[in-house]
């Protein structure tokens, strides 16, 4: 339980958000009901900062691609992974457009940058905490687009958000698998660690209308 001035609801035992038929990691903490009204509330920017997620999500994996050729077992999963997530982007566009917003750039939530605080400097420690990280972001994209999916009454919109999220739990899945295959045994002791301090990131972040704030 995270008690750092607030306490966010507990996230259900350990896999159990199922999206599609596949099993999701369980969060340290569930997002509370306070963000959806948020996100229902200023749609446009919730919209805005999905479309630059999908698009740091895809520049992630390339990244790492290029940053780690020496593993051959990272580089078609992350290619694939790149390409749908741009995809995805491409999707987003595309409501945006419909919507007559224009894709602006955003004042981003610190989510991310203090996640990654987190991880260790050495390899292949390295690696396999960017690869957790990796995972617990795409986790928790899979919680929040489900609540968004669940909560909008526009039906496209809603079609869509609730399309994505068998996405996002195969997105989880392949960055979970890829850290096993780097350091098998160590992964579940330092992902129930990594999903703490995403809990408290989260708790102490701003109350932007963000996927991931």
């Amino acid at each position: 339980m995270v008690t750092h001035g607030a306490t966010l609801p507990r996230a259900r035992g350990v896999d159990t958000l199922a999206a599609g038929g596949i099993a999701v990691l369980s969060l340290a903490a569930a997002t509370p009901p306070s963000w959806t009204a948020r996100a229902l509330a200023d749609l446009d920017a919730v919209m805005i900062d999905h479309a630059h997620c999908e698009k740091k999500a895809a520049g992630t994996a390339v990244n790492l691609i290029f940053r780690y050729p020496q593993h051959a077992f990272l580089q078609r999963p992350l290619s694939a992974l790149a390409r749908e997530e741009l995809s995805h982007f491409e999707q987003v566009l595309g409501h945006l457009e419909a919507r007559g917003i224009a894709l602006c750039a955003q004042r981003p939530a610190p989510y991310a940058g203090r996640l990654r605080k987190e991880i260790r400097t050495h390899e292949p420690a390295r690696l396999v905490d960017t690869l957790l990280c990796c995972a617990l972001i795409e986790a928790r994209s899979c919680e929040r687009l489900k609540l968004l999916g669940e909560a909008l009454e526009e039906p496209a919109l809603r079609r869509f958000y609730t399309g994505l999220v068998a996405s996002e739990a195969r997105h989880h899945g392949i960055y979970l698998e890829l850290a096993e295959q780097l350091a098998p045994g160590e992964v579940r002791p330092r992902l129930r660690a990594l999903a703490a301090h995403e809990a408290r990131v989260l708790l102490e972040a701003p109350p932007l209308a963000r996927l991931h704030a």
